[in-house]
């Protein structure tokens, strides 16, 4: 079974198939890269996507036979704990003018389109924000962020920025890194992840149908992810 898979079910997904009784080849990489590697040809038998519409697009496209929700997840900031201020919450730190932030490429990987919805949901203030940002991973020509490490990571520990704006399904593995701070977002703000596969063989219903078991919504809820 061949799966593509958006890049942050990567640290999840081998917990997963330790449960799932078929071989399956899976590759990562941002959801709406991958959604466009489907329509110029490339065959899997499941699509696992950050975001519900990239699949609806293949089942409207008639490439997809299903399209099936399996979990959700939300956004969340890293802060250079050395920056951050007595009384700093998500909205000072991102309208402080001398931070870099960070994001991911909006287009591309639905994070980044999440982070843009964050900007609208804050009204005057996001507009600054979002001219301020920097899209630096997820993106056609973005560096790669390397093995083993969290964009988050990565981004703060070399300097590119000060604030990195990703999903809170990290939020666990960023508390105990040395030098971080991981800062919540208040939910009616907070754009909602909605993580969807698209199937396109019954091999990949087969999966689906796991994704959606109890015992698959049990591993993901322990990585950080919601229902």
């Amino acid at each position: 079974m061949r799966v593509l898979a958006a890049g942050s079910l990567r640290r999840v997904w081998p917990q997963l198939l330790a449960h799932f009784p078929e071989p399956v080849e899976t590759r990562f990489g941002p959801a709406g890269l991958l959604r466009e590697r489907i329509e110029l040809g490339e065959a899997c038998d499941l699509f696992a996507s950050a975001n519900l519409a990239h699949p609806q697009s293949l089942l409207a496209a008639g490439r997809a036979q299903y399209v099936a929700s399996f979990a959700s997840n939300r956004l969340c900031l890293t802060v250079r704990s050395e920056v951050l201020r007595e009384g700093d919450d998500w909205r000072s730190v991102l309208t402080r003018e001398e931070l870099r932030i960070a994001t991911s490429t909006a287009g591309a990987d639905p994070s980044g389109d999440y982070t843009q919805t964050l900007f609208t949901r804050m009204g005057g203030a996001g507009g600054a924000v979002k001219r301020r940002a920097m899209a630096l991973v997820g993106g056609r020509g973005s560096a790669p962020v390397p093995a083993g490490r969290l964009a988050a990571e990565w981004i703060i520990q070399s300097g590119q920025a000060e604030v990195f704006i990703g999903y809170a399904s990290y939020a666990a593995t960023l508390r105990e890194i040395a030098g971080l701070t991981v800062i919540d977002i208040p939910a009616p703000i907070n754009p909602r992840a909605e993580y969807a596969c698209a199937v396109m063989t019954a091999q990949g219903q087969r999966l689906a149908d796991f994704l959606r078991s109890d015992k698959a919504k049990a591993i993901l809820h322990q990585a950080g992810f919601g229902a």
